[in-house]
C-alpha cells in the first residue's frame, strides 16, 4: 500500500514540470478568468485558489488522486461511526456532536445522538445558570471568573474559540486558561483572581493527565486556603469520564459532564470540553457556533470534490507538499481575535499526519504533513514575512479575513483589508528587476547606486497562497472554519494513508518525564541512560545548590 501511495502522488510530477515553466504572474495574463476557474465558496466562506502555482490539468489530476484514495468511501466510514481509528479500535464521530438532523447514527450499534444531547442540555442548564447568577459562589456571590484547567485539545481549543469570539462574550465574565505545568502558568493566573468569584473547569478524560491534574491540586489549595475545603463542591466542575475520581477531589455529580472515547482531544471542543466557551458567549451562540460546523459537515459530505472546499484545500496542500516540496504552511488570520487560530491549526494538522507509518505499519516513501506556523496581521508582516516575501525557501500562506468586524472603526478594517489583499498579491507576483531599476532611477538615484541597491529590492514573487473571505466572524462562520480545517486535514490522511486520529508521538516524552522526575527530586537518585542526561542533571543539582 505504501508503494501505492507513492506511486500515486508521484503522477504529480509531470504536472509539476509543466508547471514550473510558468510563472503565476503570467498565468493571470493569459487567463483573465483565472479568479472564477479557481475560487468556490460555500458556508458563507469564499476560497481563493487562484495564487497557487496550479492549472486545470494539474487540478484534475489531484481530484483523479482524492478518487484513487477513496476519499468519498472513507469519508463515508468515518460518519457510519466505523473504527477508522485504526490503532486505538475507535470510530471518529466529532460530527456527530454538531449533528442537528434526524439520522440515525451509532457507534457499535448503539444510537449516539441521545447521549449527546443530554449532555448539551445539561451545559444548556449548567451556563445558563452561571451566566444569571442562579448558581452561586460558596459567599453566595455570582462567579465573575471561570478558569479553565486542561491541556492539547481540552485548553486551545476553548481558549482558541473564547478569544475570537470576544464581541460576544458577556462583560462581567472573565474566561482564563491553564495548560503548562510550569508553576508560572497557574501563578500568575491566580494572584489576579478573588476566590469567592472564581468557578474552575478541569478538563480531563482520564482526570490523571499529569500536567492538568497538577494544575487542578494547587488550584484547589489555593481555594481552600482562602475559603476552606467545604468551598470545593461550590467551586469546581469537571469535564470527564472518571467519575469516582472526580468525586474524590470533591466535584459533585451534577457537576460532571462527560464525552466519549470517539471524540479525539484535538476534535474536542464542540463537546462538554466547549463548556467554558458556552458560559462565556452564551448557549445560544454556542449553537450557533455548532451549526455552522455542520453546516461545512454536510457540505463535505455532499457536494462534489470539484466543489468541495475541504478537499480542495487538502488536494492544495498535497499538493505544494509532495509535488512542489513545500514543507511548510504559514496560517495567517487578518483578525486579532483570531491570534490563537494558527496554534490551534497546528495541533490539528501536526499531531493528526505528522506520521511516518501508514495504517497497514509500513513506513511510507514520502513526504507527510507540513509544518503549521502563523501569527495574526498585521503583526506577523513586522516579523516573518521578510523571510516569505524573499526566503530561500517558499512557504505557501492561507490568509483569512473577514469582510465586516465587530468595531465601529472603519478607517482600521479598510487598511487590515488592503494588507491582506495586497500580502498575497505581492507574493504572487513579486518584483522583477527591470522594473525595480525603472523605479530607482525615477527617484533619481545614480546608475552606481542603483545597481547597488537592484539586488536586494528584488522579490521573485511565484509564492502561492489561499485566500479566505467571510462575511463576518460570527459563532456560524467559526464553527465552519473550524470543521473545514478539520476535514482538510482528513482528506490530506486518507490520501496519505496514514490515521489521523492517534498521536503516539505525545507518549513517549511523557514515559521518560515520569522516569527522570525521580532523578530531579533527589540528587542520589538512580542516573539516567546517556551522559547527555547524567551531565544536565548533574549540572542542575550545581546551579540549584
Amino acid at each position: 500500500m505504501a508503494f501505492e501511495r507513492k506511486t500515486i502522488l508521484e503522477s504529480l510530477h509531470p504536472h509539476v514540470k509543466r508547471i514550473r515553466a510558468t510563472s503565476m504572474r503570467k498565468m493571470f495574463e493569459e487567463n483573465p478568468a483565472r479568479f472564477a476557474d479557481f475560487s468556490t465558496s460555500a458556508c458563507g466562506i469564499l476560497l481563493d485558489y487562484s495564487k497557487n502555482q496550479i492549472d486545470k490539468k494539474a487540478m484534475d489530476a489531484l481530484f483523479d488522486i482524492a478518487r484513487a484514495c477513496e476519499v468519498e468511501k472513507n469519508r463515508n466510514k468515518m460518519w457510519a461511526g466505523e473504527a477508522i481509528n485504526i490503532t486505538e479500535n475507535r470510530a471518529v464521530m466529532h460530527m456527530a456532536l454538531r449533528y442537528d438532523g434526524d439520522e440515525n447514527l451509532q457507534v457499535n450499534g448503539e444510537e449516539i445522538m441521545p447521549k449527546i444531547r443530554h449532555e448539551l442540555n445539561r451545559i444548556e442548564q449548567y451556563s445558563n445558570q452561571i451566566r444569571t447568577g442562579e448558581i452561586v459562589s460558596s459567599s453566595g456571590e455570582k462567579f465573575t471568573d471561570i478558569v479553565n484547567i486542561g491541556i492539547g485539545g481540552s485548553d486551545l481549543g476553548p481558549l482558541m474559540v473564547t478569544k475570537a469570539l470576544e464581541p460576544y462574550i458577556s462583560p462581567d465574565l472573565q474566561l482564563h486558561y491553564v495548560s503548562n505545568v510550569d508553576g508560572a502558568h497557574i501563578h500568575d493566573c491566580l494572584k489576579r483572581l478573588n476566590p469567592k468569584t472564581t468557578l474552575f473547569i478541569i478538563a480531563s478524560k482520564t482526570f490523571v493527565t499529569d500536567e492538568t491534574m497538577t494544575n487542578a491540586k494547587t488550584a484547589k489549595n489555593w481555594l481552600i486556603t482562602a475559603l476552606g475545603k467545604d468551598a470545593v463542591s461550590k467551586h469546581f466542575a469537571a469535564i470527564s469520564t472518571n467519575i469516582e475520581a472526580c468525586n474524590e477531589f470533591g466535584i459533585t455529580k451534577s457537576k460532571i459532564f462527560g464525552f466519549w472515547d470517539w471524540v479525539g482531544g484535538r476534535y474536542s471542543i464542540w463537546s462538554t470540553i466547549g463548556l467554558p466557551v458556552a458560559i462565556a458567549i452564551g448557549f445560544n451562540n454556542f449553537k450557533a457556533f455548532l451549526s455552522g460546523a455542520a453546516q461545512m459537515d454536510e457540505h463535505f459530505r455532499t457536494a462534489p470534490p470539484e466543489k468541495n472546499l475541504p478537499v480542495i484545500l487538502a488536494l492544495i496542500a498535497i499538493w505544494n507538499r509532495n509535488g512542489l516540496n513545500f514543507s511548510t504552511n504559514a496560517i495567517l488570520p487578518y483578525d486579532q481575535h483570531l491570534s490563537r487560530f494558527p496554534a490551534y491549526l497546528q495541533q490539528l494538522d501536526m499531531e493528526s499526519n505528522g506520521k511516518s507509518v501508514d495504517i497497514s505499519g509500513y513506513r511510507v516513501g514520502y513526504d507527510t504533513g507540513a509544518v503549521i506556523f502563523g501569527e495574526a496581521g498585521t503583526n506577523g508582516q513586522h516579523a516573518f514575512y521578510q523571510l516569505l516575501h524573499q526566503g530561500t525557501d517558499i512557504i505557501p500562506v492561507d490568509f483569512l479575513v473577514a469582510a465586516n468586524s465587530h468595531e465601529n472603526l472603519p478607517q482600521h478594517h479598510e487598511k487590515l483589508l488592503a494588507n491582506c489583499f495586497a500580502q498575497s498579491e505581492a507574493l504572487m507576483s513579486g518584483k522583477n528587476l527591470s522594473e525595480v531599476i525603472e523605479e530607482l532611477a525615477l527617484s533619481g538615484m545614480s546608475n552606481e547606486e542603483i545597481k547597488t541597491l537592484a539586488p536586494h529590492k528584488v522579490f521573485e514573487g511565484n509564492r502561492v497562497s489561499n485566500t479566505l473571505l467571510y462575511k463576518k466572524l460570527d459563532p456560524k462562520t467559526l464553527g465552519s472554519l473550524i470543521a473545514l480545517y478539520e476535514h482538510r486535514v482528513f482528506v490530506a490522511g486518507i490520501i496519505y494513508n496514514i490515521n489521523s486520529f492517534d498521536q503516539w508521538g505525545v507518549e513517549l516524552g511523557k514515559q521518560l518525564a515520569k522516569k527522570i522526575l525521580p532523578m530531579v527530586k533527589e540528587e542520589k537518585h538512580k542516573k539516567g541512560k546517556n551522559s547527555s542526561t547524567n551531565g544536565l542533571l548533574e549540572y542542575f543539582f550545581r546551579l540549584k545548590s
